[in-house]
């Protein structure tokens, strides 16, 4: 087991994603999982998405245990994107009737393939309030200073970059604004019928 920053113990499982027989191996970890007495698994991940990296990094929560999701709302309705042995994972623990939570940081599909360690720290974020672990997120969040330094600077080098970003800026913040609208008009709740307005 490894301990967080006050010593509490928790399990991580980490390693590449096999190639086959992801059901053989689910069962394997859940299996385990019920041995060790594992109360909760938390699934990290991250997507390639066309966000910029000039705002706040965005997430998608999904649980199957309401509470656990706090006030993440969702990004949009629905996102079909390639399965990963992690998704299966939390299905099928999930239906096991275990409890599940993952996070998913959307990263700029333009830094897909660097080090991007404000997704990390985001995502240490998550875990800590999800299951009260304490981690030291100092260095994550110098790192990610550092490489956004970086990355602002290779994108003032390069008009055809910036121009892309300014898009994806402008994008971004007209969907924000759109999602702040419809939740100012419903919120979570659904809206009544016209009969249920004349009544």
């Amino acid at each position: 087991a490894l301990h967080d920053s006050v010593g509490t113990p928790f399990l991580l499982l980490a390693g590449l994603e096999p190639d086959l027989r992801w059901e053989r191996f689910i069962t394997a970890v859940r299996l385990l999982a019920e041995r060790l007495g594992v109360r909760r698994t938390i699934g990290l991940g991250t997507i390639p998405m066309a966000v910029p990296h000039t705002r706040p990094v965005s997430m998608t929560a999904h649980s199957n245990n309401r509470d656990l999701l706090g006030d993440h709302q969702p990004w949009v309705g629905e996102v079909q994107v390639p399965a990963s042995v992690s998704n299966l994972l939390e299905y099928r623990m999930a239906q096991h009737g275990h409890e599940v939570v993952g996070f998913t940081v959307h990263v700029p599909h333009y830094l897909a393939q660097t080090d991007y360690p404000i997704a990390a720290e985001a995502l240490l974020a998550q875990v800590a309030q999800a299951s009260s672990l304490q981690f030291p997120l100092q260095a994550l969040t110098e790192a990610g200073a550092e490489i956004r330094t970086k990355i602002d600077e290779q994108v003032e080098g390069s008009l055809e970059v910036a121009q892309v970003v300014t898009a994806l800026e402008r994008q971004y913040d007209a969907f924000v604004a759109a999602q702040e609208n419809r939740s100012l008009l419903a919120r979570d709740e659904e809206l009544p019928s016209g009969e249920e307005l004349g009544a």
